[in-house]
């Protein structure tokens, strides 16, 4: 069976860093326990608070795991965009009986990056992973004299000359069937509902251009399709609603109930949550607010926020981020390490059919 990028777990099976709670240590823990790779998402987090989970998938598995860091965001915001829909959203704010969030949290925009790449300098993890941007060289260099591996998460051919060119070791080559953010380098609203690229064709134009390891993610969550992608070139597949549904992840109960119920028929790209293009489960608060939405990340992100802890708060699914992936209904209620074997003799059930078809073929 293939292995993980340079080796760096028995099974190519990488368990997607979710940020907002799902990828939280147990999850990461009992992947890794697995076979798999496991992630930390350090988005939305303080870096000390990424330090703590860190130390605590270390108490728990001696296996090798990633953490995942955003890029701060520099393109130009339209304050008075915000500002409109602050005033399209004053009726959710109102329905749940909170305040949404004033100008000193919505103006910040860079995720505590510096600190957090402080951070994994002095105290190395195998791999780190990087979403919304590409690093600079420097930082690239300075991980991987650090002893770690550097993966750049890229939606376009372009993406991923970009990251080779800057000193990557690995992509992250996610297609549009993805659940949560679209990892684009760059916010462009112009090319909503066009730029994207389904999964398997980008994994053949990025292993045609660029000559890195290609790991594969986007609405994965059986281990057929992850044969698929590795026959397409990919040196690995990363699945994340997939591990959604498992005891282990701090999603929300109603978010891993609404991944198969009939009332969430189909998943869209929207900008309602937080201003940037991501995928989820089609609901009242996406209906109502994502064709008002600007493109404005992080700001809409931390305008909303205490909008979707209500809805959470008051088991109202319709208001929450059901963030899915294509795939959603495929998802199965089991703990990781049980979800790990499964996929795994998927794959290798795939594996072997493929061998005895093509010895058939050559015989």
């Amino acid at each position: 069976m293939s292995t993980a990028p340079n080796g760096l777990s028995p099974y190519p099976i990488v368990q997607a860093p979710m940020a907002g709670g799902a990828s939280c240590p147990p999850l990461a823990a009992a992947v890794c326990e697995a076979g798999g790779l496991g992630f930390l998402a350090g988005g939305y987090k303080t870096a000390d608070g990424m330090y703590q989970e860190i130390k605590q998938v270390r108490a728990l598995t001696r296996r090798p795991f990633g953490v995942n860091l955003f890029l701060p965001q520099t393109g130009h915001v339209d304050p008075a965009a915000v500002e409109a829909y602050r005033g399209q959203l004053a009726g959710e704010a109102n329905w749940y009986g909170v305040s949404l969030a004033d100008d000193d949290i919505i103006g910040t925009c860079d995720d505590g990056y510096d600190a957090k790449l402080a951070i994994l300098l002095e105290d190395p993890v195998p791999v780190v992973s990087f979403t919304f941007g590409c690093p600079s060289g420097a930082a690239l260099t300075a991980l991987r004299q650090a002893g770690t591996y550097t993966v750049v998460t890229v939606t376009s051919v372009d993406e991923a000359r970009s990251a080779q060119e800057v000193g990557a070791d690995a992509l992250c080559v996610q297609g549009v069937e993805a659940g949560g953010h679209q990892g684009t380098h760059r916010d462009d609203p112009q090319a909503d509902g066009t730029a994207s690229v389904g999964l398997l064709a980008l994994v053949a134009q990025v292993r045609e251009s660029v000559a890195l390891p290609i790991i594969a993610a986007g609405g994965l969550m059986r281990g057929s399709q992850i044969a698929a992608l590795l026959t397409a070139g990919a040196v690995a597949a990363q699945l994340g609603t997939a591990f959604l549904a498992c005891p282990e992840s701090g999603a929300h109960p109603l978010h891993k109930k609404a991944l198969t119920d009939p009332l969430f028929v189909r998943t869209e790209l929207t900008r309602a949550f937080s201003g940037r293009p991501a995928r989820g489960l089609v609901n009242r608060f996406m209906r109502e607010h994502g064709p008002y939405a600007p493109a404005a990340y992080p700001q809409v992100h931390h305008l909303t926020s205490g909008l979707r802890k209500a809805a959470a708060a008051a088991g109202d699914p319709q208001g929450m981020a059901l963030w899915a992936g294509q795939g959603h209904r495929l998802a199965r209620r089991l703990p990781a390490g049980e979800l790990m074997e499964v996929l795994a003799a998927e794959l290798a059930e795939a594996q072997s059919t493929l061998k005895a078809m093509q010895m058939r073929s050559a015989s």
